[in-house]
């Protein structure tokens, strides 16, 4: 089957900014690979096999986004809004919540993580957390209520609850709050919150269609604290990543083909529930035209096999050379160069991850332009750069994740009272964002790896990288914020000094 001219003409363009995502992260990797860090040649090609199905699985899945994932998002949330039954938007919200996230395929790679606790207990408690969380969110774009506000309140509940949880459990309840937020998300919660805020009219409603990832990455943070409570979980165990050992390109091929049926039925389970949710909803309020329907479908199909072999390359092949480069740079005697490799690979895996794009979009597209897209991936890349070098220097040295975690937080509430509203939910919305499967696949396992060689706990100072990585944007876009403040306020006494030269001229004229 042929795809229409103009899905191919888009195509092309999601695969070549998936191409130029993926490659900078792959450049220095192989850098590290022909200098410092000798990777054995079948992990080396595992790698590269993974960076093309990195390539095509974007590209594929971000097209489906904007065909099916996007567009069902904006009518579900224009949809229950325009009902103005209040019972409706809050059990719709809340089985959206937990619908999608349970659909998300980087929650059951958490739940296998935390140690000593069924995995359907930790799924079953975050996706009613994001539920919660969900509506929270939708009330406050309907009742008007500010974002910094919210934040300010329910940060405070998150660190009381921190210290009556033991200490090898935190890293792993903040990195929740990132790793759920992830490519099945992020574009359906950002179009819902397009959709809910369309139906108002005053100048606020732009802003407050962001906000909704901030505030639904708290919900998972507080449910992992509180199982943590309950459960107690002291002592935590660290299963090593496996590395492994291929003789042959037939085995290469091995690897991926036996990878790839369980990716294709962790995805397909994914996609159901908000495939039957929204063609329920069709029938019941929406009455879609049937070629909207069949467009819908399309993206849905798209999103599917962009994302099986996105997942399937990152877990394959990332994660295992994540793993080793980790190991082999912290092993060194002069392991203090995990810090600077790791802040340049922060900076340029950030781009890797599909939902980044789709929220850079949706910015662009919210602000017609006003904040570019260019400004907002710097930002983005200096902040995840920044919360590796971090996370590195903490494996380094043994610093407890708080230490870093309560200054960061506190300083962005603070900017959050200074800077734009729109900034403030932008800054929230893109830590859940930058965390995504690529964070937990390399990232991840390259802390673990360098957690290791260094004779670190790993489970105390390797995890609680996802978080950081989810805490440093919402410094560094907020500083864009004021930027953008201060450069707009300067461009409006310009613009009042012109007008007063013009007046002292026509003046001068008429004398």
């Amino acid at each position: 089957m042929r795809l229409k001219p103009r899905y191919e003409t888009v195509l092309k363009e999601k695969l070549m900014e998936s191409l130029r995502s993926v490659v900078p992260i792959t450049a220095i990797v192989f850098v590290l690979c022909f200098t410092v860090i000798p990777v054995p040649t079948d992990i080396l090609l595992m790698f590269v096999v993974s960076a093309l199905m990195l390539i095509l699985g974007m590209g594929l899945f971000t097209l489906g986004t904007d065909l099916a994932m996007t567009p069902v998002g904006e009518q579900v949330g224009s949809a229950v809004t325009k009902s103005r039954k209040l019972w409706l938007i809050i059990a719709v919200s809340f089985l959206v919540g937990c619908l999608i996230t349970i659909s998300e395929p980087d929650l059951q790679v958490l739940a296998e993580q935390v140690p000593n606790i069924e995995n359907s207990v930790i799924v079953l408690s975050v996706s009613v957390g994001v539920g919660l969380f969900l509506v929270v969110a939708m009330l406050r774009i309907l009742f008007k209520i500010r974002l910094s506000y919210l934040l300010v309140a329910l940060y405070a509940i998150v660190f009381i609850v921190v210290a009556f949880v033991p200490e090898k459990f935190i890293p792993v309840a903040f990195d929740a709050g990132g790793v759920t937020t992830g490519p099945m998300t992020v574009p359906f919660i950002m179009a819902l919150g397009v959709g809910v805020a369309s139906i108002r009219q005053d100048k606020d409603a732009e802003s407050d269609s962001f906000g909704l990832v901030a505030l639904c990455s708290v919900g998972p943070i507080l449910a992992v604290l509180i199982i943590g409570m309950i459960y107690n979980p002291e002592n935590s165990v660290y299963t090593p990543v496996e590395i492994p050992s291929l003789d042959t390109s037939r085995d290469l091929g091995e690897m991926f083909v036996e990878a790839l049926p369980e990716y294709f039925g962790e995805v397909a389970v994914a996609l159901l529930p908000i495939m039957a949710f929204f063609f329920l909803f069709q029938i019941i309020k929406l009455h879609l035209k049937k070629d909207t329907i069949i467009r819908i479908v399309v993206g849905f199909l798209y999103t599917y096999f962009g994302l099986v072999l996105f997942l399937c390359g990152a877990n394959v092949g990332f994660l295992p050379i994540g793993n080793y480069i980790g190991r082999q740079l912290g092993g060194l005697d002069f392991n203090w160069i995990l810090i600077p490799i790791g802040m340049l690979i922060g900076y340029f895996i950030v781009m890797a991850e599909p939902a980044v794009h789709v929220l850079n979009k949706q910015v662009y597209e919210m602000t017609a332009g006003a904040i570019p897209k260019k400004a907002m991936s710097t930002s983005l890349s200096i902040g995840v750069a920044i919360s590796v070098g971090l996370s590195m220097l903490r494996i380094v040295l043994g610093i407890p994740v708080l230490y870093l975690i309560i200054p960061g937080y506190l300083i962005a509430i603070v900017l959050s009272f200074f800077v734009p509203p729109i900034f403030t939910a932008i800054a929230f919305d893109s830590g859940g964002v930058a965390s995504g499967p690529m964070t937990s696949t390399f990232l991840l396992p390259l802390a673990m790896g360098a957690a290791t060689a260094c004779g670190r706990d790993v489970v105390t100072f390797a995890f609680g990288v996802v978080a950081m990585v989810a805490m440093t944007p919402l410094i560094t876009i907020q500083i864009l914020g004021l930027h953008y403040k201060m450069k707009s306020r300067h461009a409006a006494v310009q613009e009042e000094v012109g007008d007063s030269d013009n007046e002292i001229f026509e003046m001068e004229d008429e004398d």
